[in-house]
């Protein structure tokens, strides 16, 4: 486990690929598990220990999920993801090229917890939730593009199945279209950076995280970064 931030308050962790970050039906420990004991043996705290979950991000995703230490942290960040006030940056890598090389993706999603998947389906349909995102390409090799994209709202799978719905399915997800899984069982998706302004220190908390251990992506973010020069 990456702890990449902590305070009195908050702390950040940057999550492998495979890690739930809460409790779910297969019983395997979760994220938040883990660092009640992360905690409890750094700072040899007898007793429970308090942490909250503020968020998620899909288990085969990887990246920056925000942990609350106590429950004024908690209801404050709850209160501002409620506003859209946390500003969530993700990169993602695609096999096809995006028809732009920046648009905003607006469509409307019905999940099904039959097959824990989500639909794009027509405006109006009752229980629909209207998904909004925004993505640029940043980086590029020869079979590959790094797509960086800023989510306006939060929904299950959003990411996924509006990139999906483009033509462009992320590396390794074969839930939504993607030919072939990737080694590690993961997908090429990563919450890579979060800002907000502290809920109770009020200072700004900007953190990004680090490009993952993988050739590819290691190629894609150099490409990036040449971009940008």
């Amino acid at each position: 486990m990456e702890v990449v931030y902590e305070d009195n308050h908050i702390i950040i962790v940057n999550k492998a690929c495979g890690e739930i970050v809460q409790g779910d039906r297969t019983g395997d420990e979760p994220l938040v598990e883990t660092l009640k004991q992360w905690i409890k043996v750094k700072y040899n705290k007898p007793g429970n220990v308090f942490c909250g979950v503020t968020h998620r991000i899909d288990r085969p995703t990887s990246g920056l999920v925000v942990f609350a230490r106590t429950s004024k942290g908690l209801s404050r960040m709850n209160e501002l993801f409620r506003r859209g006030d946390v500003h969530k940056t993700y990169w993602a890598i695609v096999k096809n090229r995006p028809p732009k090389d920046e648009d905003t993706l607006t469509n409307y999603l019905m999940s099904v917890e039959r097959n824990n998947k989500t639909h794009v389906v027509k405006e109006g349909t009752k229980g629909a939730q209207k998904a909004v995102l925004k993505y640029r390409i940043i980086g590029q090799s020869n079979n590959y593009y790094l797509l960086e994209i800023e989510l306006l709202t939060g929904r299950k799978h959003q990411i996924r199945v509006q990139l999906a719905h483009l033509g462009c399915p992320i590396k390794g997800d074969l839930k939504y279209g993607a030919p072939r899984s990737n080694p590690d069982g993961g997908i090429s998706l990563q919450s890579h950076r979060i800002r907000f302004i502290h809920p109770v220190s009020k200072q700004e908390i900007d953190i990004t995280a680090p490009v993952p251990d993988d050739t590819l992506w290691q190629a894609l973010a150099e490409a990036a970064n040449l971009a940008l020069l």
